[in-house]
């Protein structure tokens, strides 16, 4: 299906101009015709500046075409709002439609019978009653004049009283001030000290950026190894590209392999395939045929026993008898498209490094301004390279390993354990294997590879869920393995109080529990109130550290805060299951891919067939047997398409959330808490987009 918009996507979306010219006829024949946005606009735009500035138009017949030319941009604004508003129903009544009768478990795999976060949605669920139950009672209260203003509870006298129903609302106030005030306060108080130490991490993380852009710290190469006659022996270097059912971006990342600048002779890409679609597979070996045939070193793999996910495919690879000829590997996963000069950016960086393990270098991402979702990606990867790598890499030679655009030493991979099939985050995995085994890191800022980001919110969705699972379940794995290292004591706090338990756990764990659960609880026990200065204070400074590294998207600073408060559920969520090892905590879904293969794509994607498969271009690279075997193939399976028909889904657990928090803000209007009040409402309606799955790409 192509992508749509619902009319107001084009608002936060890419530059550019939309529609066709438009023709004003005028009625007086002297004027004639002009094309509003034709050769002519610029010159009009002109006169409208000077005009502004107090000079002189020219003509009272451009001072008429100058006015049209507003009244038409008005007339266009408004009518994109009042599409977007009157496309806005509809689309939430097509999210219902195909949600209750569509496959629904994958419509929403969170809901309670379907295994993950079933738990935390039955939460939710219970907590949403008795909110509208509070509130209800709030509201009988409030039209009977039953208000006690002031932070004191005042208990009326008996003959103050006027019946059963006022003498239970008094005992439920004395109830939640006698035992439900101090336990919120307790987990408020918590919770604000978390942040504390949480934003002390990140100001110090960025005033170590700050420093080293001024004083200009990087890894540099000495001199010019390559330049004519240095006698540079370039390394044996292996080049691994892991892949799964990924048709959108084989073709790309595998032509961007062949295309590294080192010689032949001293590298060999390994194109590991893990597909379970045959057809697939079968236009994968004919591109990896193809490109054997213009001499590339280049061989394709496919296990029969797909087990482990990425890291069972990348230990299966490492198996083969001719890896102990290469010194280096480097990693790509399917949709990155590394510049040919990428080795000779890296590789140098080994030479008289001997305990230099890794070489991470950055990612860049093509399609960053396709929408709302992918913007907001931005800042966040934009904060984790620009800030949380560089600095760790500078100052302690570690950092979690991307899991792509990377160079390993094949030694270091070795004596570290290799790949373990363990978690989902393999990447993570090895790298702190190799930590705790000294080898060093460095990362790379000014390399970068071109990616990638999720533009549904589905997909964006399951790889956070993975990404947040993942460490908590190798943090239970390799906590003993930690404490017993032969490694210095302070390197040992680094990795369980900072990398692991404060970036990890306890960002999800009190964004959740503060906006999601104590602020809209605190509306209705008003006896322990939260401070202003906490709804204000706490989310602004957070989302204004994190988007320091980005500053383009400063206007997008109110989004950003909103749904990243959003997010934390999915992240709670997926935190709890790796931490307990729940079933969903060793689940691996492969992030769906769009195939932008450039900046200059993004328009044309669009346009792209998807609907089934032309192979005849692809015969003349494939064998003979590879041909019977397409031919085979087709007659068994015919020309399906790949993809089954998709629709955006609809999500329980945050439509529960939004119900929650705008119930919470209904009640905060009747204390006049203005700025509880807006916040509440805002979040409501945030998590209100999310749960229809209105944010991201849109699916007719």
């Amino acid at each position: 299906m192509a992508p749509t918009g619902l009319g107001m996507a084009y608002m936060w979306g890419k530059d550019g101009r939309r529609g066709t010219p438009v023709v004003v006829t005028m009625e007086n024949p002297n004027y004639s015709v002009i094309e509003i946005d034709g050769p002519v606009a610029e010159e009009l735009r002109a006169d409208a500046l000077a005009m502004d500035k107090g000079g002189r138009g020219r003509t009272a017949k451009q001072f008429t075409w100058v006015l049209l030319l507003r009244a038409h941009r008005a007339a266009g604004c408004l009518a994109s709002f009042v599409a977007a508003v009157g496309a806005l129903p509809a689309a939430i009544g097509r999210r219902f439609r195909l949600s209750s009768f569509s496959s629904a478990a994958a419509a929403d795999a969170d809901e309670p019978g379907h295994g993950r976060g079933w738990l935390l949605y039955r939460f939710i669920k219970g907590f949403l009653v008795l909110s509208l139950l509070a509130l209800a009672v709030e509201l009988t209260a409030y039209w009977k004049g039953w208000r006690f203003q002031g932070p004191d509870l005042h208990v009326p006298e008996v003959v103050e009283i006027e019946g059963w129903a006022h003498s239970a609302y008094i005992s439920w106030m004395s109830f939640r001030a006698d035992y439900i005030k101090r336990p919120i306060e307790f987990l408020s108080k918590a919770c604000i000290a978390l942040f504390a130490i949480q934003s002390m991490d990140r100001l110090i993380l960025c005033l170590g950026c700050f420093w080293i852009k001024l004083k200009n710290i990087k890894p540099r190469i000495e001199g010019d190894p390559f330049r004519e006659g240095s006698g540079y022996q370039h390394p044996m270097v292996l080049v691994q590209i892991p892949m799964c059912n990924e048709k959108e971006v084989y073709e790309q990342s595998i032509s961007a392999a062949c295309q590294l600048d080192w010689p032949r002779e001293k590298f060999l890409i390994q194109v590991l395939d893990d597909s379970s679609d045959e057809n697939i597979q079968v236009l994968i070996k004919a591109e990896v045929s193809k490109w054997s045939h213009q001499g590339v070193n280049i061989v394709y793999r496919h296990r029969v026993l797909r087990t482990g996910y990425k890291a069972g495919n990348l230990k299966s690879a490492m198996s083969c008898d001719y890896v102990k000829d290469y010194q280096f590997v480097a990693i790509f996963d399917a949709d990155f498209q590394p510049t040919p000069d990428f080795l000779k950016k890296t590789i140098p960086h080994f030479e008289g490094n001997p305990e230099l393990g890794l070489v991470q270098a950055r990612w860049s991402f093509v399609n960053k301004d396709e929408n709302l979702l992918t913007r907001l990606q931005n800042i966040n990867l934009c904060f984790h390279f620009e800030v949380e790598q560089q600095v760790n890499g500078v100052f302690l030679n570690f950092f979690g390993f991307n899991g792509t655009a990377g160079v390993w030493r094949i030694q270091a991979l070795e004596e570290s354990g290799g790949w373990l099939e363990r978690t989902t985050v393999e990447d993570m995995d090895i790298a702190v294997r190799a930590h705790l085994n000294g080898w060093k890191f460095i990362f790379l800022n000014d390399v970068k590879v071109l990616c990638e980001l999720p533009e549904s919110y589905e997909a964006y969705r399951k790889q956070q869920h993975r990404w947040h699972s993942g460490p908590m379940h190798l943090f239970r794995l390799c906590l003993l393995d930690i404490l017993t290292a032969k490694i210095s004591s302070w390197k040992k706090a680094n990795l369980i109080l900072l990398f692991f338990l404060l970036r990890k756990l306890i960002l999800p764990f009190y964004s959740f529990t503060l906006f999601c659960v104590i602020l809209p609880l605190t509306m209705f026990v008003p006896e322990a109130e939260l401070p202003v200065w906490v709804i204000c204070y706490v989310p602004v400074c957070m989302s204004f550290l994190n988007i320091l590294p980005s500053p383009r998207s400063f206007p997008f600073i109110v989004p950003y805060l909103l749904f990243e408060n959003t997010m934390s559920v999915t992240k709670f969520n997926a935190m709890v299951s790796g931490l307990f090892k729940l079933g969903s905590s060793y689940e691996w879904i492969v992030t769906k891919k769009s195939g932008r293969s450039s900046e200059s794509d993004l328009m044309t994607a669009a346009e792209k067939d998807t609907n089934g498969l032309s192979l005849p271009q692809l015969h003349k690279h494939l064998s003979e047997a590879e041909l019977i075997e397409l031919n085979m193939k087709k007659e068994l399976h015919g020309e399906a398409p790949l993809h089954a028909n998709k629709a955006n889904k609809v999500y329980k657990k945050e439509l529960a959330l939004s119900l929650l928090l705008l119930t919470a803000a209904v009640r905060s209007l009747l204390a006049a808490q203005g700025i509880h009040f807006y916040f509440l409402l805002f979040q409501g309606v945030s998590f209100l987009f999310v749960g229809l799955d209105l944010i991201g790409e849109q699916i007719d």
